[in-house]
């Protein structure tokens, strides 16, 4: 997981683009929009960080560090 992709797609991307983005790449199709990783793995990973923070943005009002550190604790909490 790399915070610039993430960011790069919550700042350049809207909600329905992301989800096709999502869509694409599980079923191995290329996406209409540039995701940064290595693999497929860890775009899908960016992907789903970027739906996550721009749903908590919009849901909440919230900003985009925040946001950003809500998604990073979850998933630390997640892994540990």
């Amino acid at each position: 997981m790399k915070i610039p992709a993430i960011k790069k797609l919550v700042e350049n991307n809207n909600l329905n683009e992301l989800m096709a983005a999502e869509a694409a790449i599980v079923d191995e199709q290329p996406t209409t929009i540039e995701v940064e990783g290595e693999d497929e793995g860890e775009q899908l990973t960016h992907v789903l960080a970027a739906v996550w923070i721009l749903n908590e943005m919009e849901d909440n009002g919230t900003d985009f560090k925040t946001a950003l550190r809500m998604y990073t604790q979850k998933v630390r909490v997640s892994i540990s």
